[in-house]
């Protein structure tokens, strides 16, 4: 089974341990303005690829022709992805279970909502909420240890300068380039960004985060909830 990775392992005994949504949203939160860098929607859309990455990675699902199959139901440690799981078909043939790209794009902004809820009740971000119009809540997350926005994105640089040696890095990297954040994230210019886009293109939990992505730019969204805050410049092209 993978446990969730800590922020920098080796480095700070205190870092929360973290599941794999977390991880990407902590990797792509700004803790100056506490936004994300990118759209809050592609970030809603990368958790919730996230989620299903994590659930991959301790055997619970398995996707077959783009269709998210239940292979193991018992109930992961973490209490959000047990319910996320519980949402997920069993699998009863080749062809069952449900496609990858409608759940993502059904539950994503609850994905996103849901963890950073549980990071804010964790003590790991802090949020500050204002009004909208005086009526729509806009919430901006800041984390409480000054070290942990860093501790992950060094642990993320030094995953691409090792090549993505673990399976748990090339999914956040492939993550990373579905909602658009290649360019920004990478230490290796051109080629970094090229190197993601091309696990981005292997892993089908990214593939399904992208195709999200994409339809919602298409469709003339600008990618920003009020409720979730207003994101970052980058809409989440990927490549």
């Amino acid at each position: 089974m993978t446990t969730p990775a800590p922020a920098d392992p080796g480095t700070n005994p205190a870092a929360p341990a973290l599941t794999l949504p977390e991880e990407l949203i902590l990797l792509t939160l700004n803790p100056g303005s506490g936004k994300p860098l990118c759209a809050a929607a592609s970030l809603a859309y990368g958790t919730a690829g996230a989620a299903l990455a994590e659930l991959e990675l301790q055997g619970r699902i398995r996707e077959e022709r783009g269709r998210v199959q239940v292979v193991n139901p018992l109930d992961p440690a973490d209490p959000l992805l047990a319910a996320l799981l519980r949402t997920l078909p069993q699998a009863k043939g080749r062809r069952s279970g449900m496609r990858a790209r409608h759940w993502v794009d059904n539950f994503d902004k609850h994905v996103r909502d849901a963890c950073l809820d549980s990071l804010v009740e964790r003590s790991v971000l802090s949020r500050e909420t204002r009004r909208f119009l005086g009526l729509f809540p806009s919430h901006r997350h800041f984390p409480v240890l000054p070290d942990l926005v860093p501790g992950v994105r060094r642990r993320f640089t030094l995953a691409e300068a090792a090549g993505y040696p673990d399976h748990r890095d090339r999914l956040l990297a492939a993550l990373v380039s579905a909602i658009g954040l290649a360019g920004e994230l990478t230490r290796n210019g051109r080629p970094g960004r090229t190197a993601m886009k091309v696990l981005r293109r292997s892993e089908w939990t990214a593939s399904a985060v992208h195709h999200n992505v994409k339809r919602n730019q298409s469709d003339g969204g600008d990618g920003d909830w009020v409720d979730g805050g207003d994101g970052g410049g980058c809409g989440g092209g990927g490549d």
